[in-house]
């Protein structure tokens, strides 16, 4: 049964001072924006170290987080790849065991963790990577789970042709066979445009999202235009000029088809609308958020169980 509650509206925090004096400052200023959640850097925030945290800065951390309002979400380390080479996993899962900890201190509900990444390769080899990344994801779902987490798995996309990273219906399909209720998805609009752009298959986005949709309990929500990064460029204005690569604009500067998007997929109730915005873009937070809102306002959300 199609339902339209219990979506979140958020953005992402920027760290400021590296030892988080002024952190709290950052998130006053965000919950006077009006959102219902907060997405925390902790990836960049010097908590956890070598594996472990160190408890001064998760203190830091806690007291500017403490007597809020808002919820929050967590975006994890971007290097945790469970697609790489086998002897280096057991210190991805370390890092996230780590990171997860840090989240949980927070009281956080989804945690992002990047989708795998591996090089580009035959069939063979690909088909490996997946399948290390299916019981690695298995595990770090119960770690989740312990934690009342759930784990949000990322859509990417690889500027080049040496690297490969699961398109939104290969990441749907590799959460169906995982089928754990911890381990859902991202999607990053994005990201997903760009990385169907760079396969020639733009025409494919609506249904490639589509497919992933159900299974997409945290959206990072930000615009672009899907086209490659892949002429030199002297500022991020010429950048801009060219609509090139992965910008973090506010939703309507771009062109991704965001009102076709929310009629074509069906979220799972609690979906977060976590926005992504380049500091650089940040004047235009209000009218970001208040596009978002109203995209929020056109999602339709379906039980998981139902959707499968």
């Amino acid at each position: 049964m199609l339902q339209n509650g219990n979506i979140g509206v958020g953005i992402s925090a920027h760290k400021r001072a590296n030892d988080l004096s002024d952190f709290g400052v950052e998130l006053d200023m965000i919950e006077e924006l009006g959102v219902a959640t907060i997405e925390l850097p902790t990836y960049d925030m010097d908590i956890v170290v070598g594996g472990r945290i160190r408890q001064s800065q998760m203190d830091a951390l806690k007291q500017a987080c403490s007597g809020r309002t808002v919820a929050f979400t967590v975006h994890g380390p971007l290097a945790i790849n469970f697609m790489d080479e086998d002897w280096r996993l057991p210190r991805h899962l370390e890092v996230l065991a780590a990171s997860l900890d840090v989240a949980a201190e927070v009281k956080a509900a989804n945690y992002v963790v990047h989708a795998g990444v591996a090089p580009m390769q035959q069939a063979e080899g690909l088909e490996e990577a997946y399948l290390r990344q299916r019981e690695w994801l298995q595990m770090a779902g119960d770690l989740a789970a312990e934690r009342n987490i759930t784990l949000c798995v990322e859509t990417l996309f690889t500027d080049n042709g040496s690297q490969h990273t699961p398109t939104p219906l290969r990441l749907a399909q590799e959460l169906a066979a995982i089928d754990h209720p911890a381990v859902m998805a991202t999607i990053d609009f994005s990201h997903s445009y760009l990385r169907l752009d760079f396969e020639g298959r733009r025409s494919d986005f609506l249904s490639e999202v589509a497919a992933l949709s159900p299974f997409a309990k945290h959206l990072h929500i930000h615009d672009s235009f899907g086209r490659q990064d892949d002429i030199w460029m002297f500022t991020e204005g010429e950048r801009l000029a060219f609509g090139h690569g992965d910008l973090h604009l506010p939703v309507g500067w771009g062109d991704i088809p965001w009102t076709e998007l929310m009629a074509e997929c069906r979220f799972p109730q609690g979906v977060v609308f976590n926005i992504e915005l380049k500091e650089r873009y940040w004047y235009a937070a209000r009218e970001c958020i208040a596009a978002t809102k109203s995209l929020a306002a056109q999602a339709r959300t379906v039980l998981r169980e139902a959707a499968e």
